[in-house]
């Protein structure tokens, strides 16, 4: 039997398990076969109160918007790691894959993926996670999930649509997936990047964006949305943190620093967190995370 090209993980529910984090998958949308893999500290379950919570970190995975799951072993690692270390509820989401479900499908997943936490009886949710404390995360495409979701989040709530009981205080944008038509110099200088390079990078917005779109759509280049100010003054107004990291070594970056700059234009708080390395560096190899978990934690403990 041949073994799958990206490995997965189980699930592992049953609390007598020697792992330090217990996870398990619960369906929300079965029309659209979509899910999500929640991975809760072992420890919360044998504290003698409950009155403290745990902060919940909704995660979107990455992989171009074509590929990967959260049931990857290289996500179910992350997020597993992330809970272990920051004492948090992970909740990370099973979107909708292109080319068969383009954009803006994910988006649209990522947001009901928040209805659903905002609604649930699930007991781990409920009993250990305080969605009063909520922040969206995501790597590489899960990055630019996490903006659009923030977006669509902030536009409901200018035409009075709410997301109560649940609050969001952040959002974390690690190593996001943006781009454009027009090269930056990290881009050619790192055109054949062994992890992400550029002709791959543009396979994956050709199959992701809706047809007959360019690089030059509001999905794939955050400069060019120019209705986006309303939602930045409600970014102020609601104290969101703001946090984007990226390294040095992913064409990338380039974009993601303009992205911070664009913000930051724009009155928008935000934190960054840039240095040495390649794109997906703490996902690819964890005994590099540290460095990004301590900026997180910080983050979501400071709120």
């Amino acid at each position: 039997m041949s073994q799958p090209l990206f490995p997965t993980t189980p699930a592992t529910p049953d609390p007598d398990t020697h792992s330090s984090v217990l996870t398990k998958d619960v369906p929300f949308n079965s029309i659209n076969n979509t899910s999500l893999r929640i991975f809760l500290p072992k420890k919360a379950l044998q504290s003698s109160t409950n009155s403290q919570k745990l902060p919940i970190i909704v995660y979107y995975h990455g992989g171009g918007f074509i590929y990967l799951s959260a049931s990857s072993t290289i996500n179910h690692d992350f997020c597993f790691r992330l809970a272990e270390m920051l004492s948090v509820v992970v909740i990370s989401v099973d979107y909708r894959l292109a080319p068969v479900a383009r954009l803006p499908a994910a988006y649209d997943d990522g947001v009901e993926a928040l209805q659903w936490l905002k609604t649930t009886n699930d007991k781990w949710v409920r009993e250990f996670g305080d969605i009063t404390k909520c922040f969206l995360m995501g790597t590489s495409a899960g990055g630019n999930m996490v903006y659009h979701v923030g977006l669509r989040v902030l536009h409901r709530t200018i035409d009075h649509f709410h997301i109560d009981p649940l609050k969001i205080r952040g959002l974390i944008l690690h190593h996001p997936f943006f781009g454009g038509t027009q090269r930056t110099e990290s881009e050619l200088r790192l055109i054949n990047d062994q992890v992400l390079s550029l002709k791959s990078c543009d396979m994956m917005w050709e199959l992701a964006l809706p047809e007959g779109e360019d690089r030059d759509h509001k999905y794939c280049n955050p400069m060019v949305d120019e209705d986006v100010d309303k939602c930045f003054d409600q970014i102020k107004r609601l104290r969101w943190k703001v946090l984007v990291t990226g390294c040095d070594g992913d064409p990338l970056f380039d974009r993601q620093v303009g992205f911070v700059e664009m913000l930051r234009r724009k009155g928008v708080e935000v934190e960054e967190h840039f240095g040495d390395g390649y794109h997906g560096m703490e996902l690819l190899d964890l005994s590099k995370a540290d460095p990004l978990f301590v900026r997180v934690k910080d983050l979501i403990y400071l709120c």
